[in-house]
């Protein structure tokens, strides 16, 4: 492995440690947020991201509206930026999303949030970044320095921190203990072996990944990492999505990589990886089983919102290597730098 590649393996190593130092750092602005939405009782969550934090958010989007009954939409920045257009965002709460804070657009639209009258709260690894200042609640996600672009660790920690926020809204004392539980888990889930997958995705051209229900994120987070760390096309989809056209991609030994949740999600996407090995594709499920032959490695159920944040530390992982049988690099992926900043 190079030398490029052998930071990318520091920060995924890192990873617990940060999540197990996180738990401290957030509690108190988390609980000055919670404090505030128990006073005002918002109608909607609206979030606020871009690339891998967007996925952090569609990952928000699930944990919200299947536990507190939310309403919870993604903003299009570019109504702000672009378009200049205020929303109607009165006691709501506005959720930015961002690994270094520094995106104009994501900026922009805080600051007409903020204006507009809503709670703006900033999940952010850098805490005086311009995103933080916009906003009148600051989350930490406590990466620490990051050395990789593919930003692993912020991705990580940012779900946690999204689940701790969740754990305290509803004071939910399961939930906080597989929170206390996490840190060994992707202490161990980085050590799985999923060689079987790089054998076979080293040489595709294209493969789809499929999620539902809290790993709906990791499939999407999963397929842009396809493409930025391995050069390789890749497009995530929702295990229905998936039914409703792009089925028709499928032929002998298409690779399809599934995210299989362990909640009530789990038996529709059991029923869906088994129709398509009987189409012939080249199915890699990774999660719990379920009766499912030929699963990928993962670590025995604890919690099915807080396991798969196991499954992309894994993913992670594997993703070195596969980059490094391809030629590529998750460190130097092309035309690609840490920060991106947009409009």
């Amino acid at each position: 492995m190079n030398e490029i590649d052998q930071r990318a393996i520091v920060d995924i190593r890192e990873t617990p440690d940060a999540v197990r130092r996180q738990a401290q750092i957030i509690a108190k602005p988390a609980a000055e947020l919670l404090a505030r939405l128990r006073r005002g009782k918002p109608d909607l969550v609206m979030t606020c991201a871009r690339g891998s934090s967007a996925h952090a958010a569609t990952f928000a989007k699930h944990l919200i509206e299947r536990h507190l009954g939310l309403p919870c939409a993604e903003a299009a920045p570019n109504i702000a930026s672009v378009y200049h257009v205020p929303l109607r965002l009165k006691d709501q709460l506005f959720l930015a999303i961002s690994q270094s804070g520094q995106s104009d657009d994501l900026i922009q639209t805080a600051a007409l949030a903020r204006e507009a009258g809503a709670v703006t709260a900033a999940l952010v690894n850098d805490i005086d970044s311009p995103l933080a200042r916009a906003c009148e609640f600051v989350l930490p996600t406590a990466a620490g320095l990051e050395r990789s672009v593919a930003a692993t660790k912020t991705f990580v920690t940012t779900l946690a921190a999204l689940l701790r926020l969740l754990a305290e809204w509803r004071a939910d004392k399961v939930l906080k203990t597989a929170l206390d539980h996490l840190p060994a888990r992707l202490a161990a889930a980085t050590e799985l072996d999923w060689s079987e997958a790089a054998d076979l995705l080293w040489r595709v051209t294209s493969l789809v990944t499929i999620g539902r229900g809290p790993t709906l994120a990791i499939a999407r987070e999963a397929a842009l990492k396809f493409k930025e760390g391995c050069n390789l096309p890749a497009e995530a989809f929702s295990g229905a999505e998936f039914m409703h056209g792009p089925l028709s991609l499928v032929s002998h030994r298409y690779p399809v990589m599934m995210f299989m949740p362990a909640d009530e999600a789990a038996v529709g996407m059991r029923a869906l990886a088994l129709d398509l090995r009987r189409k012939g594709a080249a199915v890699l499920a990774v999660g719990t089983n379920g009766g499912l032959d030929g699963c990928l490695p993962a670590l025995p159920p604890d919690h099915p919102d807080v396991d798969p944040v196991c499954l992309i530390q894994t993913f992670y992982a594997f993703l070195i290597g596969l980059a490094q049988r391809r030629g590529t690099s998750v460190e130097h992926p092309r035309h690609l730098r840490k920060v991106t900043r947009t409009k």
